[in-house]
């Protein structure tokens, strides 16, 4: 992976732990949940620092998050036809994109920040129900509203976990995952973000985040990619992860999870974040389970999800914004 990344350095600064006790009251938060409205609007190459690759075929166009589709753009995103509303397009523009040509081919859905774009950009990497569900492209689209832009790619190929499925069949469903197709998959989505970038004359490192079992594969990504093309990092209640391999990472990584989640063992977390170092960061929210922040199901856990999307946010913030 790092043979198309510039070497532009790494972070680095002492690593902390925190712990965030159950917010009795959200009254204090200064942002709120609000119902996502996805735009109808495409990315306009003019303002977009994620220009579209010069290879024919390269990156295709599927379809709009809504259905009542408003405008038309070509393959190559060079040319908008139809009236676009530029009111939609006030806050984030979304589409869904296919990477690369044939059998290898990716499906992502990209979210931009169309005012005050930072032209920093960030992979995010689902947990086990897929870049489809409402809850990542929720989260996605928040991220994106913070000036980021957004790439969610399909990690399950078009077979997530679906909820409704016996979870007696779960081991034998994440066995049928192949872990190499995955990076691979992981691996070209990164560089598609990287040759946008430089197409756009940007030179910023990007970020990951994932949740739960896209959580995990933040260690992976980052221990495979040593510093070469990503910054910084940060995992949400992150499943299945390999501690071995934190030696390889060489950017902050921010940990958070909650002390009732037995799917992700704050001990690991304290292990995996001393070994890193270079500014890391454990938060752990007392008192509440795994998906929290992403799938609050109470009034208690949205606050608390609202003080980690704020953490996660000033983490961002200074390690891709202000030091990039």
């Amino acid at each position: 992976m790092g043979s198309y990344c510039r070497d532009m350095g790494t972070l680095a600064s002492t690593g902390t732990y925190a712990s965030i006790r159950r917010s009795s009251s959200s009254s204090s938060l200064s942002l709120r949940r609000r119902p996502v409205h996805y735009n109808n609007c495409f990315i306009p190459p003019f303002s977009s620092p994620l220009l579209p690759s010069s290879k024919k075929g390269n990156v295709n166009i599927r379809r709009l998050f809504m259905e009542n589709i408003i405008s038309k753009v070509s393959c190559s995103l060079l040319k908008v036809e139809d009236g676009t509303d530029d009111e939609a397009c006030e806050l984030v523009s979304g589409l869904e994109l296919s990477i690369g040509e044939g059998a290898d081919s990716i499906n992502a859905c990209l979210f931009k920040a169309m005012k005050n774009n930072n032209g920093c950009g960030i992979l995010l990497l689902s947990d086990i129900f897929g870049f489809e569900d409402s809850s990542t492209r929720e989260f996605a689209y928040r991220v994106a509203c913070n000036g980021y832009n957004v790439l969610v790619p399909d990690l399950f190929r078009g077979d997530p976990w679906a909820k409704d499925r016996p979870k007696i069949m779960f081991e034998q469903w994440i066995a049928s995952q192949d872990p190499q197709r995955m990076a691979n998959d992981i691996a070209a989505s990164t560089k598609w973000m990287v040759d946008e970038f430089v197409a756009a004359g940007i030179s910023k490192k990007l970020g990951v985040i994932g949740f739960c079992y896209g959580g995990g594969r933040v260690i992976e990504v980052l221990a495979r990619d040593q510093g070469a093309c990503f910054g910084i990092g940060v995992s949400f209640y992150g499943t299945r992860m390999d501690p071995s391999i934190a030696s390889d990472i060489k950017v902050p990584v921010l940990f958070i999870s909650g002390d009732n989640d037995p799917l992700c063992p704050i001990s690991v977390l304290r292990d995996i974040e001393t070994t890193i170092g270079r500014g890391s960061q454990v938060v752990v929210f007392r008192e509440r389970g795994h998906g929290f922040a992403h799938r609050p199901a109470s009034p208690e856990e949205d606050g608390d999800a609202e003080q980690a999307f704020m953490i996660m946010r000033n983490f961002l913030n200074d390690g891709l914004v202000i030091n990039n």
